[in-house]
């Protein structure tokens, strides 16, 4: 804890950490210093450039811990327990730059691995969240839940080409960026069909490692070795990326249907109806996902939490790359804190990230402790 947390605030989140124990979370505390590339790799832009870097005397990069969720994924693959079901909770401090406040700030939270019962372990884990909010004093806060996992799935099913398909995906979380990317994947395929034709038709939709030797043969017979400081083969790779962006434009017809999909929103069951009507008008395949989304809010019910209460968005995402589907943030209804009180979700895609060689289901929250704090009660 930092030094402005008093002993009893120190002895309220050991009691919450008590009750995630209880539940059958393993309490844990990874080192503060981190290698830095899996947080550069994975973490979002918000966090990447606020994290505090240092180097050791071989150049090797280390950052102070700007979450715990990826130390405590890291433990757990160098750990015995690697691939098998595991459960366990944190507290400790974290290390953002921030202009507002000081750098270092107070996180519990919990992590759910190789649970294959989704729905339940996602609802599990708000149930938890809701937890931390009523020990300190807030038994209802605002619930704003989202879904990364049904946006994937309606980019799988509007069959794009693959390059279409990450670009999207990847930026979910900026949606700003994405609205760009519709324009421009629109725009330059237009423009690069017109002016090379022939050239990007002949590539597109090619065998990858082919286009890219054969691309890189033609590049050193012309004598081209390095433009711009890219290399041949990453000059390769760019032009190929255009001959997949050039090969076809984006139908108006495809966006309607993500612009129709980003407009689905309120209580989960309405907008699981919503994403049905749009799943049948477009004639797309998104019933394992819906599915998925219904049964999770099923057992939300099931647990007694009003559902009716929850405010769902398709749009609604968070600011770390690694998360893939159930995403949520507990918020103040009072705005007596700035940001989030309680925040997490599903990262099943982090595992294969990190070097694992099959993907491991993966769900956990993060707790502000100092957030709660200044919403003041508590027990």
């Amino acid at each position: 804890m930092t030094q402005a947390t008093t002993t009893a605030e120190n002895g309220r989140a050991d009691a919450l950490l008590a009750s995630y124990e209880r539940a059958g979370y393993a309490r844990v505390c990874p080192k503060i210093l981190q290698p830095a590339e899996p947080f550069l790799a994975l973490s979002g832009e918000d966090i990447r450039r606020r994290m505090y870097l240092v180097s050791d005397a071989a150049g090797r990069e280390f950052c102070l811990r700007p979450d715990l969720t990826i130390p405590v994924a890291l433990d757990y693959l160098a750990s015995d327990a690697a691939g098998r079901p595991a459960s366990f909770c944190y507290i400790g401090p974290v290390f953002r730059q921030r202009a507002e406040a000081c750098g270092e700030f107070v996180q519990a939270g919990v992590e759910s691995f190789g649970r294959d019962d989704k729905a339940a372990a996602d609802a599990e884990t708000l149930a938890l969240a809701l937890e931390a909010t009523a020990h300190y004093g807030l038994p209802a806060p605002e619930i704003r839940m989202g879904d990364v996992a049904l946006f994937a799935s309606l980019i799988e099913a509007l069959g794009l080409p693959p390059l279409w398909k990450r670009r999207l995906v990847k930026d979910f979380n900026r949606k700003a960026l994405l609205a760009e990317d519709l324009d421009r994947l629109a725009l330059a395929g237009a423009k690069e069909r017109a002016e090379h034709q022939g050239v990007l038709a002949a590539f597109a939709n090619s065998d990858p490692k082919g286009a890219r030797a054969l691309v890189a043969d033609l590049l050193s017979i012309a004598g081209i070795s390095t433009v711009g400081g890219r290399s041949v083969g990453e000059i390769a790779d760019r032009f190929l990326e255009q001959a997949e962006i050039g090969a076809s434009a984006l139908p108006n017809e495809t966006r309607v249907v993500i612009e129709r999909f980003f407009a689905v929103a309120g209580e989960p069951d309405a907008a699981a109806a919503e994403l049905w009507k749009l799943a049948e008008a477009a004639n797309l395949e998104l019933g394992p996902a819906i599915e998925l989304f219904e049964s999770r809010t099923g057992l939300l019910a099931a647990r007694g939490i009003d559902t009716r209460q929850i405010r769902f968005a398709t749009a609604f995402g968070r600011g770390l790359d690694y998360y893939t589907g159930f995403v949520f943030e507990l918020h103040d209804p009072q705005g007596r804190a700035d940001g989030q009180l309680v925040a997490g979700g599903r990262y099943d895609g982090l595992f294969t990230r990190l070097g694992c060689a099959e993907p491991i289901p993966a769900v956990g929250l993060s707790a502000w402790i100092e957030r709660l704090v200044a919403i003041g009660g508590g027990r």
